[in-house]
């Protein structure tokens, strides 16, 4: 047997074109059923309402933060920030309340030393005189 195929001369020649085939059928699609988007319902496409294209997805490059997130986190830092220097600032006010507060002690108990220093001591006793001198009408005078 030879390795070349022969075709007839009367051979019919192949139709160009469109070629609808007979047993062609309207086919079975699958759709999502409204009640129960758990579930599919089998659905001729003919039946179908024809839909909008899908509009082409945007495909560049997003930024890799959110700007929204980034502005958030920046001024939540900042107001960390801020906090912080507030509770310093507070912070330095109490020591110099403190300070004072201590040098307002020192004073008080320096006084209170100079003033036990001028008292007298118990056993020692202090004479005062008293004269009271009365004259006629009533007037008089007294001398310590």
């Amino acid at each position: 047997m030879s390795g070349k195929h022969v075709i007839p001369a009367n051979a019919q020649q192949p139709v160009l074109g469109y070629v609808e085939l007979g047993d062609e059928h309207d086919p079975i699609v699958h759709v999502q059923d409204p009640y129960d988007p758990n579930r599919s319902v089998a659905v001729r496409r003919s039946a179908l309402q024809p839909t909008a294209r899908t509009p082409a997805r945007d495909l560049s490059p997003q930024p890799l933060i959110d700007p929204l997130a980034a502005r958030m986190l920046g001024g939540g830092v900042g107001a960390g920030v801020a906090c912080w220097g507030a509770g310093q600032l507070l912070m330095g006010a109490s020591q110099l309340v403190s300070a004072a507060a201590g040098v307002g002690g020192a004073v008080l108990a320096i006084a209170l030393l100079l003033l036990a220093a001028k008292m007298t001591p118990a056993g020692k006793a202090k004479t005062v005189h008293i004269t009271n001198h009365n004259r006629w009408g009533g007037r008089s005078s007294t001398r310590a």
